[in-house]
């Protein structure tokens, strides 16, 4: 079984088992809401985790007609991996970014910018879709687009469990207190779990393959580093958990509670060197 397929299955499990877990706090009847609405979260994490991907990113679909250059670049960068074309969106985000989600190279999406259709040109812009189509041709995107499910999951069970605290404390508020505190510890686990599932060695590796692709490191080194520049510039708002998916953090240089702590993104300037060492050509 592919290691990310396994990590996969791993994170859908433990998923389900949060869900349960939660919902046992209340009893017998809890138990089983939370057997159900796991059930109900882990089928969607799979089978909808592209495109709360891409709603989360308030991304649009883009005709070939609005954006010719953009479908061709892809095209035939997916005729080259040997991969089906991927379904294209742009975002309304002036901050320049790109990301690929989906379960398989056969039902994948890749995003871009507005702002980064602005800030590259298309030479630049071809290296970062040719990392992104490394993403969908290497399978990282299911792992990645689950994780983005799971955020949402996670937050769903918190909210329950602070509601049922609430509603279950003692008039003291110690009650309350214990809640907050499992709450608290439950947030940090799930993201020590996704940071261990979503290996930072992917992403060097994409720019590995992409470059490859391209037989040319540079034009993604110099996309690397305007895209570092600007999105220390220009904010984005996005769920610290949903970060990871696109290929640099948009929340780079803020200050964001548990952005550190869910980071799956090597440093830009170590990316870079090694692609202007031809790394990517060894």
């Amino acid at each position: 079984m592919d290691k990310n397929v396994f990590k996969t299955y791993l994170l859908l499990a433990v998923l389900g088992a949060l869900f349960i877990g939660i919902g046992a706090i209340f009893g017998k009847g809890g138990a089983i809401l939370g057997l159900i609405l796991g059930l109900v979260f882990v089928g969607g994490s799979y089978w909808f985790s592209d495109k709360l991907a891409i709603k989360g990113a308030r991304a649009v679909p883009v005709s070939e007609q609005e954006m010719p250059d953009y479908y061709r670049i892809v095209r035939e960068l997916t005729q080259a991996d040997g991969i089906p074309m991927p379904q294209l969106y742009i975002s309304p985000d002036a901050q320049p970014n790109a990301f690929a989600t989906g379960r398989s190279p056969n039902h994948a999406a890749v995003a871009v910018t507005q702002g980064i259709t602005k800030v590259l040109t298309w030479d630049e812009l071809k290296g970062v879709l040719a990392h992104e189509i490394s993403h969908v041709k290497n399978r990282d995107i299911l792992i990645g687009s689950v994780a983005a499910a799971i955020a949402l999951g996670i937050t769903f069970v918190t909210r329950i469990a602070l509601w049922g605290g609430m509603l279950g404390g003692d008039s003291e508020g110690g009650g309350n207190f214990l809640v907050v505190i499992a709450v608290s510890v439950l947030a940090y686990l799930a993201a020590m779990l996704i940071q261990m599932s979503l290996s930072r060695s992917r992403e060097f590796e994409a720019d590995r393959s992409g470059a490859r692709l391209l037989h040319d490191g540079e034009p993604l080194a110099r996309a690397l580093e305007k895209i570092e520049a600007s999105v220390r510039a220009i904010p984005m708002n996005v769920d610290p958990v949903q970060a990871q998916k696109y290929i640099i953090n948009p929340l780079t240089g803020r200050k964001v509670q548990f952005a550190n702590l869910f980071s799956t993104h090597p440093p830009t300037a170590e990316r870079i060197a090694r692609l202007r060492q031809r790394e990517w050509a060894n």
